[in-house]
């Protein structure tokens, strides 16, 4: 199950990288987590792992896989066999920044379900969590 999703922000690629890219950041604009415990001692980059603490309780377990300031970042979240890719591509528009957002779940034997309600709602939330970022951002 794969989606993507797109938003704009007013900054710059570098910029929204920064932001986006950076672990400690993300409850500031991500609805479902209340806070990031980083398990990596070391600069923001590819191998930077952390567990995401979010509302209801899930703790899956979080890795930096790409890390090309500016250009791409993308996570991979683990948890009880589920898994879950999130890509973002920055690509300059005029002054701006298009963030692509690209998840793909994957959900086996009797994961299944997760997978297709995280399918579902995947979208929304994603954009929602990007716009609040660029209103955040701005």
């Amino acid at each position: 199950m794969t989606f993507t999703v797109s938003v704009d922000f007013a900054q710059a690629p570098d910029a929204v990288f920064a932001y986006l890219g950076d672990p400690a950041r993300r409850a500031a604009w991500q609805a479902s987590l209340r806070t990031v415990e980083l398990l990596t001692d070391r600069p923001t980059g590819v191998g930077t792992a952390w567990h995401d603490v979010t509302w209801p309780g899930v703790r899956p377990r979080m890795e930096i896989t790409v890390f090309e300031p500016g250009v791409r970042w993308a996570e991979r979240g683990t948890w009880h066999g589920l898994v879950v890719d999130l890509t973002l591509d920055f690509v300059a528009n005029g002054a701006g920044t298009t963030v692509r957002a690209t998840a793909s779940t994957y959900a086996p034997g009797w994961r299944r379900p997760l997978g297709w309600g995280l399918g579902l709602l995947g979208p929304v939330a994603a954009r929602d969590d990007l716009r609040r970022a660029a209103r955040l951002l701005g």
